[in-house]
């Protein structure tokens, strides 16, 4: 069974709103584990709540940021995954990109259109 990775901001968390209460309920029809995937530093951990997430988060605090496959390198290194042993979802083009280059495989989520449904349909895949 797939970890589902979960990109932290403008995704599963919204400025000013907290979480996305229609995602959390999909992600938990799910009985995968999820892990809340974000680049936040200390201060950004506070101001968006991510000390209190309903799943396991993980941060390299910028160093480096998802834009680098480094960031995923390092993420599968903690904890002891594969590229094959999970999916992601993510709203940041580059770091999509950064994350299929060291082979996970990744849905772009567009922060503006928020289409549950394809998300959902990516999920179920």
């Amino acid at each position: 069974m797939k970890t589902i990775l979960v990109d932290a901001i403008n995704t599963f968390v919204i400025k000013d709103q907290g979480i996305d209460q229609e995602m959390f309920g999909i992600l938990q029809s799910f009985p995968n584990r999820k892990i809340i995937l974000t680049n936040a530093d200390d201060e950004q951990m506070k101001e968006f709540g991510l000390g209190e997430m309903p799943f396991e988060v993980f941060s390299l605090k910028h160093n480096p940021d998802k834009i680098d496959p480094k960031y995923y390198e390092k993420m599968l290194s903690h904890f002891g995954l594969n590229a094959e042993d999970v999916i992601y979802f993510e709203h940041n083009a580059d770091a999509v990109k950064s994350a299929q280059s060291v082979g996970i495989k990744t849905h772009h989520f567009d922060k503006d259109k928020r289409d549950l449904n394809a998300l959902k349909d990516f999920l179920e895949r």
